[in-house]
C-alpha cells in the first residue's frame, strides 16, 4: 500500500519580475511557504531503522535544507537581464536566474531538484509554494503525465 508524507519549510526571500507591469516589478520580498510530498510503500525490513517509513523525513529535511534553502532562503532573486543588476557588486545575497523569478518558475526549479534528488522507494508527487497568504503555486505529478 502506497503512504504519501510531506514535510514543510519556510523561508525569506525577495524578487523583482523585471518587465512586468504590476506592483511586483519592483524589489519585494515574500514569506514562503514550502511543502514536498513524497509517496511509495512504507519500508518492511524489521532490522532496519526506517521500517515503516516511506521516507525519513530527516532525510528529506537534509535535501531540502543542502540543495534548496542555499538558493533561495535569505536571497534576491533575479532576472540575468534584471534592470537591478547594478546593485550585485554591494549584495552578496543576489541570484540570478535564467528565469522570471516567479512563484510559479521558482517551483519549478526547486521540483526539478528534488526529483534528480529522490530518495531510494519514494516519489516527489507534489509540490507547493506559497508566496502569501491567499496566493500559491502547485506542482502535482498527475498534471504532467506525457
Amino acid at each position: 500500500m502506497n503512504v504519501r508524507i510531506t514535510k514543510q519549510f519556510n523561508f525569506e526571500a525577495a524578487h523583482a519580475l523585471d518587465g512586468y507591469e504590476g506592483k511586483c516589478k519592483d524589489i519585494h520580498g515574500h514569506s514562503y511557504h514550502l511543502m514536498v510530498t513524497y509517496v511509495g510503500k512504507p519500508k518492511k525490513d524489521k532490522e532496519s531503522s526506517d521500517c515503516g517509513m516511506v521516507v525519513d523525513f530527516g532525510d528529506v529535511k537534509a535535501i531540502v535544507k543542502e540543495k534548496i534553502l542555499p538558493l533561495f532562503d535569505h536571497r534576491l532573486i533575479l532576472r540575468k537581464d534584471s534592470r537591478f543588476k547594478e546593485i550585485a557588486p554591494i549584495n552578496q545575497r543576489i541570484r540570478f536566474v535564467n528565469y522570471q523569478p516567479t512563484c510559479e518558475n521558482m517551483l519549478i526549479e526547486i521540483v526539478d531538484i528534488l526529483r534528480s534528488l529522490e530518495p531510494k522507494g519514494a516519489r516527489l508527487v507534489k509540490g507547493f509554494l506559497r508566496e502569501t497568504a491567499n496566493s500559491y503555486a502547485e506542482w502535482i505529478i498527475e498534471d504532467n503525465k506525457i
